[in-house]
């Protein structure tokens, strides 16, 4: 006999035939005489339990179903159309639709939080404006006696341009969190970003107050009272430092004799635009002491008609670093860092370049590692760095280090990789103690002395070593004989032995 299944409303929902399993839902109901009934009961209590837990949602929910979304972690039900969130807000990067009046959205776009009014969605916070946040905030801000302060930050695009305190007190800007970029001490009243506790109440920045003071305590940072009040055309006796803010500058003089100005908008000038000469004193011993003296196209030390040699210029351990002439310098001097060889300046450029390479006119000089270099050594030799004598070859292609060869029979190259039918005139050198024909092409072949060669299988001391296959050795005779083995190695597998060649 089927089973009729109702819904709490007494809506009929399916019938379930005996024998059958009914999968209308997202629990499987199960017919009358069905085989294995007990495990599909058991997993459907457990559905429940779990609330259908998974990242997507049940695919034949009814209304009232509840389904815990594992992706998000939120717990939601079915209203016949669509899934709602139990609690929180719904998330999603565009305004979601069904959602009943009160509900909330957070818009992951913008990190904003909307509530819905039945009609329209409305912005919770945080506010925007452009970019960033912009708003006034509440902040509890600690102080550097760990005292929590209440203040109010006007924030505009995620900037906080003013704060309004009302205390004075010093922020703890040790904690990342706690701190408040431009700002080190709140002010009583209103303090405006880069107003520090370091310029004296002065805002560094470009933040300002604009609008109709009636009266001020400061002006530039100055105490009121200590400015100087004089009419127009009146002297000013200062008492401090006199800043002069355009180019043009001060004139000094009766007849306005020497100028001090700015030039080309950052050249500093000084200008005796009366008269042709400049004189700089100080004091010396007690008394007055002329140091230089200027005039058109002459430095001269002292005052006229004084020794050459009253002044000088620098000291043992304050010394000037460069002295830069067109014409002749006159006088000893203890050493020089440069020298000019037949017209060739800096021929002593400590550098050492390409084997084989040299300035001409220049003087050698050996670098930081003690080598040095020339287009041709001429003389004799006591020894040599490496270990074989090598001549160049032209190749087919490049040809590892060790690999024997022989004359080949193209028209384009003279050796290739050699075998073992083959006779050996030499083995491709790492590093020859001697190259002949260095300037020619190809690659440098041992000819004489100790090279590391390639060789496949074991070798012994001693023993002889031929050419095998593609310029590979081994000790197996052929015709192509390469040299006597200096070291024994075991391995099968292909290496670089260091041998005596015998080619």
């Amino acid at each position: 006999m089927a089973y009729t299944i109702n819904r709490y409303n007494n809506a009929t929902l399916t019938v379930v035939e005996d024998g059958t399993l009914d999968q209308t839902t997202d629990l499987k109901l199960v017919g009358k005489n069905y085989a294995g009934y007990g495990e599909i009961q058991n997993e459907n209590f457990v559905f429940l339990l779990e609330n259908f837990a998974g990242a997507n949602a049940p695919p034949k929910a009814i209304s009232g179903q509840v389904w815990f979304d594992s992706g998000n972690s939120k717990l939601k039900f079915y209203d016949g159309s669509q899934w709602r969130t139990t609690g929180g807000a719904e998330i999603s990067a565009t305004q979601p639709a069904g959602l009943a009046t009160g509900d909330f959205w957070w818009d992951t776009s913008n990190e904003q939080l909307y509530a819905y009014n039945g009609t329209d969605y409305v912005l919770v916070g945080p506010q925007d404006a452009g970019d960033g946040i912009t708003q006034m905030q509440s902040r509890t801000v600690r102080d550097t006696t760990t005292v929590s302060r209440s203040v109010i930050a006007a924030v505009v695009n995620d900037e906080v341009v003013f704060v309004i305190s009302g205390t004075e007190f010093q922020i703890d800007s040790s904690d990342a969190e706690n701190a408040i970029a431009g700002f080190d001490v709140i002010r009583k009243g209103v303090t405006l970003k880069n107003t520090q506790s370091a310029t004296g109440g002065v805002t560094s920045g470009d933040q300002r107050y604009w609008g109709t003071a009636s009266n001020a305590l400061k002006l530039g940072g100055v105490d009121a009272s200590n400015y100087v009040i004089a009419s127009v055309g009146t002297p000013t006796t200062l008492t401090e430092q006199l800043n002069v803010q355009n180019d043009t500058g001060v004139a000094i003089g009766n007849d306005l004799d020497l100028r001090l100005f700015i030039e080309n908008d950052n050249e500093g000038i000084i200008y005796n635009q009366i008269g042709n000469k400049l004189r700089i004193r100080t004091m010396q011993g007690g008394s007055s002491t002329e140091i230089l003296d200027i005039s058109a196209g002459i430095v001269n030390p002292g005052k006229a008609g004084a020794s050459v040699e009253t002044v000088d210029f620098g000291e043992t351990t304050k010394r000037f670093r460069n002295m830069y002439l067109s014409g002749t310098y006159y006088g000893t001097a203890e050493k020089a860092s440069k020298l000019v060889v037949s017209g060739i300046s800096d021929p002593c450029s400590g550098q050492v370049g390409s084997a084989g390479t040299g300035s001409p006119n220049t003087v050698a000089v050996r670098d930081a590692s003690g080598n040095l270099n020339a287009v041709l050594f001429q003389g004799t030799a006591t020894s040599a760095r490496f270990a074989d004598l090598a001549e160049k070859y032209t190749t087919e292609e490049e040809l590892p280090v060790g690999t024997a060869v022989a004359v080949c029979d193209h028209e384009d190259h003279e050796v290739e990789a050699a075998k073992s039918s083959q006779m050996c005139i030499g083995v491709v050198s790492a590093e020859p103690a001697y190259l002949m024909n260095s300037d020619a092409d190809g690659q440098a072949i041992g000819l004489k002395g100790r090279v590391p060669v390639r060789i496949k299988g074991p070798v012994k001391k001693g023993e002889a070593v031929y050419a095998w296959e593609n310029g590979v050795c081994s000790t197996v005779a052929t015709t192509g004989l390469v040299g006597i083995a200096l070291e024994s190695n075991a391995s099968d597998d292909e290496k670089l032995v260091e041998c005596v060649l015998k080619v």
